[in-house]
């Protein structure tokens, strides 16, 4: 199975944002990750529309829009149109997650869910047949530079047998803390072992490479 990279828009330089977005199309990454900060569900804010608009107007590859915002239904039909391919929004801010599913789905994109790293990976099971994707986080949402939380192998595997259970197939992925030292090709490696595809989402790099975190996107 083909490994997935999702550069994160977070990265790029907003004061050329079209060329950040070229230089996406012309490489090997199959995904732009964007992240999208509320101040209110994260303490953080990132930005909105005319952002996504904009990358969407540049960049040929899916956006991959993960929400940490409150309310995300009031705001589904709006991301699609602005040019979200996939929309991830967190278990935490619904009240009706098979709703909200269902929402995204009738928009014609992919449906995705998300939990933080001190949610029940068990809250999944009625959705995990439902979505097209499963972020599981190993830091909280909202900010960068958190370490990767150790307890979160157990979660991937308890995760990794409801997917057996449920006979289904999807794409998963994890968003890590990764400090920008030799630990990082030492932690890729056992999770790569894991699992069938990779995709980085941003770590700090060398020589100013344009990655911000760690994501890995597993085909079960």
């Amino acid at each position: 199975m083909k490994k997935i990279i999702s550069p994160s828009l977070l990265s790029a330089d907003f004061g050329n944002l079209q060329s950040a977005c070229e230089m996406i199309n012309g490489s090997e990454a199959e995904w732009l990750h964007i992240d999208v900060m509320d101040g209110s569900f994260v303490p953080n804010i990132s930005f909105g529309f005319p952002v996504l608009e904009a990358a969407r107007k540049y960049c040929t590859k899916p956006l991959d829009v993960h929400l940490m915002i409150v309310h995300p239904e009031k705001y589904i039909s709006r991301f699609a149109r602005a040019g979200a391919s996939i929309l991830t929004f967190h278990y935490e801010t619904v009240d009706n997650p098979m709703e909200v599913i269902g929402m995204i789905k009738a928009e014609g994109i992919k449906a995705g869910i998300t939990i933080n790293p001190d949610v029940a990976v068990s809250v999944l099971e009625p959705y995990i047949d439902q979505v097209d994707l499963v972020l599981l986080m190993t830091v909280f949402a909202g900010y960068g530079g958190q370490q990767f939380i150790e307890d979160s192998y157990a979660r991937i595997a308890e995760l990794k047998d409801l997917i057996r259970r449920k006979n289904t197939y999807y794409v998963k992925q994890l968003a890590h803390g990764i400090p920008a030292t030799n630990s990082f090709f030492s932690f890729v490696a056992p999770v790569y072992h894991w699992y069938y595809r990779i995709s980085i989402c941003g770590v700090p790099a060398p020589d100013s490479v344009w990655i911000t975190w760690i994501v890995i996107a597993v085909g079960y």
